[in-house]
């Protein structure tokens, strides 16, 4: 089983969603699904068994995963605020646990944590069966099951969760398209002080130093603003972070020198889990922060959807926003990816079309034991994760055809053959 990636942001969930109300599903569908020939019983957090024709009448969600994958875990703690939420409001919505543990102590150790149901572990044929049935590639992935059983499946609970929390509850089409109603005009009425602010707050939080602590966001209103979603914990960070520290001065100095009254800052949305991991990764930064432990974080990251970090969100002199994809723009063009506009974009595109016409077709490169053949868009191309540099890539690369190693062109070190 492959496990899910998340270098890739999406503008929508990928979820198929029913209409209808709660009524009632029949207990042979569930005991179908989650019962075997010689059970009739889930495991209950507190050792006892819970017959499976109890959760008749109820929205119940399948959550696959496994303790040994760390998106597992991360989506796990979320799912179990949200389930704890939903059951103090709503006694009908149930979670059964489908394990791809190692073995029975890594299961144990998992579960011990959750406050749901599980299919045993020694139940193999039943875990087979309910990952065959729903196609399950990749985890973590949550299906949820109407009560009605002629209301179709939401196969996308992960993404619609990481993207809406609580809100997304009853998952019915209606409510979906409510979501992405208010999502819309949210949108439309995007501001930065609206981003940033609350009643009980203006500010950011000034590079630390002793003569400046806090900084208006007034006063960053009309500045091209990135938005950098990360924290200390994170391995990615703490590589793409240095990148985009020297990446920043040379933006500044570059507004600063064409003094046309352009400028570019950035604020770090941190996900740091607690005040003293947030300060001393803050330390380090010559940018602008939201405090810590702030309510408009997670609003934040569920506005942008951001599911995975690190994540540099630009919004332009109008608060609007430019791109979701700033990252991926810094680790192709660098500084020269300022302004983040689609038509610079499309320019850095052109030139780098141009340049890769001076490039060799063939290469050896000193980090692979394959010839590398020159890629884009139109030949087998498109986007990759570099295997030098571990970052994304997109049009020109070098690529093998043995193995699917892709590396960015600025990354090859040629070698003689």
């Amino acid at each position: 089983m492959r496990t899910e990636t998340t270098t890739k942001t999406k503008d929508e969930p990928e979820a198929v969603l029913s209409n209808g109300h709660l009524g009632n599903m029949s207990s042979s569908r569930l005991s179908s699904l989650l019962a075997s020939k010689d059970r009739d019983f889930l495991l209950s957090p507190t050792g006892s068994q819970v017959k499976v024709c109890d959760l008749e009448g109820k929205l119940v969600g399948l959550l696959f995963g496994a303790n040994w994958y760390a998106a597992c875990r991360r989506f796990t703690g979320m799912l179990i605020g949200i389930y704890e939420e939903l059951r103090n409001k709503v006694p009908c919505f149930e979670v059964v646990y489908v394990s791809s543990d190692e073995n029975l102590s890594a299961f144990e150790a998992f579960y011990a944590h959750m406050p749901w149901l599980a299919i045993p572990f020694s139940d193999v044929d039943t875990k087979i069966a309910l990952n065959k049935k729903f196609d399950v590639e990749a985890i973590p992935r949550l299906v949820i099951l109407h009560p009605n059983k002629d209301e179709a499946t939401v196969n996308g609970g992960v993404e619609l969760l990481n993207r809406y929390g609580v809100l997304a509850y009853p998952f019915t089409n209606e409510r979906l398209e409510e979501l992405k109603k208010e999502d819309k005009e949210r949108q439309e009425n995007q501001t930065l002080m609206n981003l940033l602010t609350n009643p009980e707050r203006d500010y950011v939080l000034a590079p630390p130093q002793p003569d400046t602590k806090q900084v208006p966001v007034s006063s960053l209103v009309g500045k091209t603003i990135g938005l950098y979603f990360a924290a200390q914990w994170c391995l990615p960070c703490q590589n793409f972070t240095p990148k985009l520290i020297s990446i920043y001065h040379k933006i500044k100095a570059t507004v600063s020198e064409a003094g046309n009254g352009e400028d570019f800052e950035i604020v770090l949305v941190s996900s740091d889990r607690d005040q003293a991991c947030f300060d001393s990764y803050f330390s380090g930064m010559p940018w602008l922060a939201l405090p810590f432990g702030e309510p408009e974080i997670r609003e934040l990251a569920r506005h942008f959807d951001v599911q995975a970090i690190p994540t540099l969100v630009i919004l332009g002199p109008n608060g609007k926003t430019i791109t979701r994809n700033g990252r991926n723009l810094i680790n192709l063009y660098q500084e020269n990816a300022y302004p983040f506009t689609n038509s610079k974009v499309e320019l850095l595109e052109k030139q780098l079309e141009e340049e890769a016409k001076g490039l060799p077709r063939l290469v050896f490169h000193e980090g692979h034991h394959h010839r590398l053949n020159m890629a884009s868009d139109g030949n087998g191309g498109g986007p990759f994760i570099c295997s030098e540099c571990d970052e994304q890539g997109s049009n020109w690369a070098y690529q093998c055809l043995e193995c699917g190693y892709e590396v960015h062109h600025k990354c090859v070190r040629p070698i003689s053959t």
